[in-house]
């Protein structure tokens, strides 16, 4: 008892003290004052009173009365006088003195700062004497109240019920002391050591005591009940979030933390969620008014993350618990959010219309972010918890997340500063319906059958298909609401709210018919696609109208393309085969055709995508319709519309954006026109010399071909890009693809899969056969290919370019010939007749001498030396092959036919050499005429 006597005592004379220092402070500061003035006086001459700049624009435009004039004058007059009259060294600073007294009679007393200085810098020993000190002196009064009762209990000296009469009348006193602090002591102490108030860390101890001594009689002695310690304990908490509008956020933070453990401390052997979440929901609720009145945020911001742990510990750790207890405490969370604290307070807050990376991590960091994130947070985890629940609940626990999801969706839609719930949201809906549907297992099926082939995996949950298909139409709403409403003003949170209209919704649906869709006819998801498309579509027009799409491009882009992505929804829901790959680019080339009308600059994009979208069908079904339903017929059959339209209408493309003042969208898609058409011929030659069999298990030289097609493509389409619009991943890129090409053709159309190695058939047709997929036309693309680079890439990359294709090249004819000789198969083991060797050596040669004459035709000696190259292999193989291997007239002929050739390629050079020369000297002679 002696030493709580003690103890108070010393904090009232510490109080006391502080208070004398306070008033000797105030003095001190006075005696300043007056020192200043009396030096001020003593200067030669006094400079005239300085007036704010307020005051003297009033007295300028406010013309003075005759009585204020001439009380005005009368001072200085009469001062004048004196001054005139007398001669006194102390004549001046006694009539000054006189004229502040009388100013002074007048005025109204001015602050001692008059203009706001710079808070000066916190040395060490002001944050170790004037913070750290008071921190741990309420921790340490704290640590004392407990260990008193410690001792008194290890002593005996007092009884359980004095013990905590004790602790409550010490934490009370504490709180009263802080109290008396706060009213004496507070207004003389700097602004900087607000949260190191001494008041308030005494009024925090205070009331842990408090809550000490009634955790303990309830817990620990068992002297009171249940009910009347929950109340006694609620009491305490609401007590203290009342005493934080005196002493700060601190304390609200202490009297927060005493209402969230509150419920931990008392125990019950009925324990009623309604009661839980009900004090819960008063004690945030208290907590969100005293924030309001304060402007706190990181209060609030706790009381969230409070609420939020408390409903998921609730869900988790519960079996078969009652959800609408704390559903609606997660809503009247929400609510209060929206309108009682931070409601509208941020939304006259300056917005940014930077639509670059700057300006959208400038929204996302928005003021409350810290408020904004931690609602999301506390909504969005125990939204997902309840997705852990079983059957035979209150209340269905997915429509429950739906009603939590769309409630901070609207949050977002209805306030500028909400940005994380808009997105957290959407995110959150997305992963909760991808939890419930049996996506993996689905694509894990796909993965070894067609879409056309695929079979249905689970049974359809009419209740999560109607929750994703509602959340979806959900977000388009509250997406166009704040867009149309309020995008003007917010033009970035308005771009992100139109990426999710585009997305999650989409999302939503793909899920659902990825879990639960019927893949050959599916009307359900089929209309859900075509009426969301519609939507989209409407809304970016009603964006264009009303006046948005100058601040909001890429908003209206993403609209368009999200539409477009809906439809194909349609499609792949509604359609199937040829008819879906045919559908898809005839809606790529509609939104084409919409440019005819819209100048939106997404439009022609789509024509892209869907480009890209037939491209991956083909890899992932190269038949279009199933390798059963694809006819034998050669060229008249499925592949022709299925490869051939699509390209036809890329090229149409082309044609109608002639005008289109974009250039990259134009190359792209007549790099994809070209592509697609050769893709085409190349898969009906493949199909009709195999005998209308398109796919093997076992990969082929066909199939490979189409491919290193696809491959050699790539590079042109990247170089046209580059040529519109320069980009190094443009350029290098090109050149990275051309090289992996120029890879596979050495290794497998030359090596694994060269049908002279392999043994593969090459089919019964003369011409169209596996070798002209499998190297004329390769060869050709890489002529094409280095013929478009040769002005645009490096000369020895063009080089490579055009050396591969001759190598390609060479290699058709040669096994073009030995085909002749051997038929069909042309395995190496079968060996070589006598003609087909003489018949190497004529096609070398006609080949060598076919590239002489086009290289003097054009006048390009790199066609020349090509030429000679492929002469020295013939010279080469007649000496080293054909005189060992051939016999009787065959080798005669053999070099007689090399010598004749030899022979008039010398003849050829010594003309072109003599001319050659020739105009040289010419030019030489007559330099007047060459320069004329």
């Amino acid at each position: 008892m002696y030493e709580l006597i003690l103890l108070v005592l010393g904090i009232a004379f510490v109080a006391s003290h502080r208070g004398t220092r306070a008033r000797i402070m105030a003095l001190e500061a006075d005696i300043r004052k007056l020192s200043d003035q009396v030096a001020a006086l003593q200067q030669p001459s006094a400079p005239a009173p300085v007036q704010t700049t307020e005051a003297a624009a009033q007295v300028l435009d406010t013309p003075p009365s005759a009585e204020a004039e001439t009380a005005a004058l009368q001072p200085s007059e009469v001062t004048g006088e004196a001054l005139g009259e007398t001669e006194s060294p102390i004549a001046a600073p006694v009539a000054a003195m006189a004229e502040s007294a009388e100013t002074e009679k007048v005025q109204e007393p001015a602050p001692l700062t008059t203009s706001p200085t710079a808070a000066p810098a916190e040395s060490l020993e002001s944050y170790l004497g004037a913070r750290w000190a008071v921190w741990a002196g309420g921790l340490a009064l704290a640590l004392g109240g407990l260990f008193l009762v410690r001792y008194s209990i290890e002593s005996g000296l007092l009884g359980p019920g004095v013990r905590l009469t004790l602790a409550a009348l010490f934490g009370l006193a504490l709180t009263a002391v802080g109290e008396a602090l706060r009213r004496r002591v507070v207004p003389g102490i700097s602004g900087i050591y607000a949260n190191a108030m001494i008041p308030g860390v005494l009024t925090s101890a205070g009331v842990i005591s408090v809550f000490g001594a009634v955790y303990a009689a309830h817990g620990i002695y068992g002297f009171i009940g249940s009910t009347p310690a929950f109340l006694m304990l609620a009491l305490t908490a609401f007590a203290t979030l009342g005493l934080s509008l005196l002493h700060g956020q601190g304390l609200a933070g202490v009297g927060l933390l005493g209402s969230m453990v509150t419920p931990l401390l008392v125990s019950s052997n009925a324990p009623s969620p309604w009661t839980l979440f009900g004090f819960l929901t008063i004690s945030h609720l208290a907590t969100i008014a005293a924030s309001r009145r304060q402007r706190w945020l990181v209060v609030p911001a706790f009381a969230n993350l409070g609420m939020g742990g408390w409903a998921t510990v609730y869900l988790l750790s519960s079996f078969q618990p009652e959800l609408t207890p704390a559903v609606l405490a997660l809503l009247a969370m929400l609510a209060s959010a929206t309108f009682l604290w931070p409601a509208r307070a941020f939304e006259a807050e300056e917005r940014t219309s930077d639509l670059s990376e700057v300006g959208f991590a400038l929204v996302l960091g928005r003021a409350p972010a810290l408020v904004s994130v931690t609602l999301a947070l506390a909504t969005v985890i125990p939204a997902l918890g309840l997705l852990a629940q079983g059957f035979g609940l209150d209340v269905n626990p997915a429509y429950a997340m739906a009603a939590l999801l769309a409630a901070l969706g609207a949050i977002g839609a209805s306030r500028h500063a909400m940005v994380w719930p808009a997105i957290l949201s959407a995110l959150a809906a997305v992963v909760g319906i991808a939890l419930q549907v049996s996506v993996v297992g689905t694509v894990l099926s796909l993965l070894d059958n067609s879409f056309d082939a695929a079979v249905l995996v689970s049974a359809v949950d009419s209740h999560i298909l109607t929750i994703a298909l509602g959340l979806g139409v959900f977000f388009v709403a509250a997406g166009f609401a704040f867009i149309l409403r309020k995008g003007g003003q917010d033009p970035v949170f308005a771009t992100l709210w139109a990426a999710i209209v585009a997305t999650a919704p989409l999302a939503l649906g793909c899920l659902t018919y990825v879990g639960y869709g019927d893949f050959t006819q599916d009307w359900t998801h089929g209309l859900y696609g075509l009426l969301l498309a519609v939507a989209l579509l409407a809304g970016a027009e009603g964006m264009a109208r009303a006046g948005l799409r100058t601040r909001l491009p890429l908003a209206l882009d993403m609209l368009v393309a999200g539409s477009f992505l809906s439809l194909m929804l349609a499609l792949e829901a509604l359609a199937t085969g040829l008819t879906q790959t045919l559908l898809i680019a005839f809606a790529g080339f509609a939104y084409v055709m919409a440019t005819r009308l819209r100048d939106w600059r997404a439009l022609p994009w789509m024509m892209v995508v869907a480009c890209i979208s037939v491209l991956a069908r083909i890899a992932w079904e190269p038949t279009i319709v199933g390798p059963l339903a694809l006819g034998k017929t050669p060229v008249f059959n499925a592949l022709l519309p299925g490869y051939g339209l699509p390209a036809l209408l890329a090229i149409l493309s082309v044609y109608v954006l002639r005008p289109w003042p974009s250039t990259r969208v134009r190359s792209m898609l007549e790099a994809l026109a070209i592509l697609m058409g050769l893709l085409a011929v190349a898969i009906l030659v493949r199909h009709a010399m195999n005998g209308g069999v398109l796919t093997d298990s076992i990969p082929t030289l066909g199939e490979q071909s189409i491919y290193t097609l696809l491959i050699i493509g790539l590079p042109g389409v990247l170089m046209t890009l580059d040529v519109r619009e320069p980009r190094p991943v443009f350029r290098y890129g090109s050149m990275l693809l051309g090289a992996i090409s120029m890879f596979n053709v050495l290794t497998l159309h030359l090596g694994e899969l060269n049908p002279f190695v392999s043994g593969e058939n090459t089919g019964p047709w003369p011409f169209f056969n596996l070798l002209l997929i499998g190297y004329l036309l390769p060869g050709i693309a890489y002529a094409i290919l280095a013929w478009y680079a040769r002005d645009k890439r490096p000369r020895l990359y063009v080089t490579l370019l055009a050396l591969t294709g001759a190598v390609l090249g060479f290699a058709w004819a040669t096994l073009s010939v030995r085909r002749f000789w051997q038929g069909e198969n042309i395995v190496y083991w079968k060996g070589f007749l006598q003609g087909e060797t003489y018949s190497y050596s004529v096609a070398w040669l006609i080949i060598g001498v076919g590239l002489l004459a086009l290289g003097s035709r054009f006048d390009a000696k790199s066609i020349r030396l090509a030429s000679a190259v492929v002469v020295l292999i013939a010279v080469a193989k007649a000496f080293l092959i054909d005189m060992s291997n051939l016999e009787g007239v065959l080798r005669a002929l053999s070099f007689i036919g090399l010598g004749v050739v030899l022979i008039g390629i010398g003849l050829f050079y010594q003309k072109i050499l003599t001319r050659g020369s020739g105009k040289e000297t010419s030019r030489a002679a007559d330099p007047v005429a060459e320069n004329s």
